[in-house]
């Protein structure tokens, strides 16, 4: 189904990207939902992220008791 925008601010927003990419009308406006679309998938909701480093943390297991000092000093060549 064809897209048509009768907004004058629309048409704004897409001249002025047009002039920012040297592109046609049409790129433009792909270029634009394409750009928030992904930008929208990346952002997470903070109950999302924390429930996946949440899982990750789990999978990764209890952490060791370290002597940080003896590591710390053990990767600078130290005694």
């Amino acid at each position: 189904m064809p897209l048509y925008i009768k907004d004058p601010e629309v048409d704004k927003l897409t001249e002025e990207l047009i002039g920012l990419t040297k592109s046609s009308k049409v790129e433009a406006v792909k270029l634009a939902l394409k750009h928030e679309i992904e930008s929208r998938k990346t952002k997470l909701h903070v109950r999302d992220r924390l429930a996946k480093t949440l899982a990750m943390a789990r999978k990764a297991g209890p952490m060791a008791h370290l002597d940080h000092k003896k590591v710390t000093d053990e990767l600078w060549g130290e005694d």
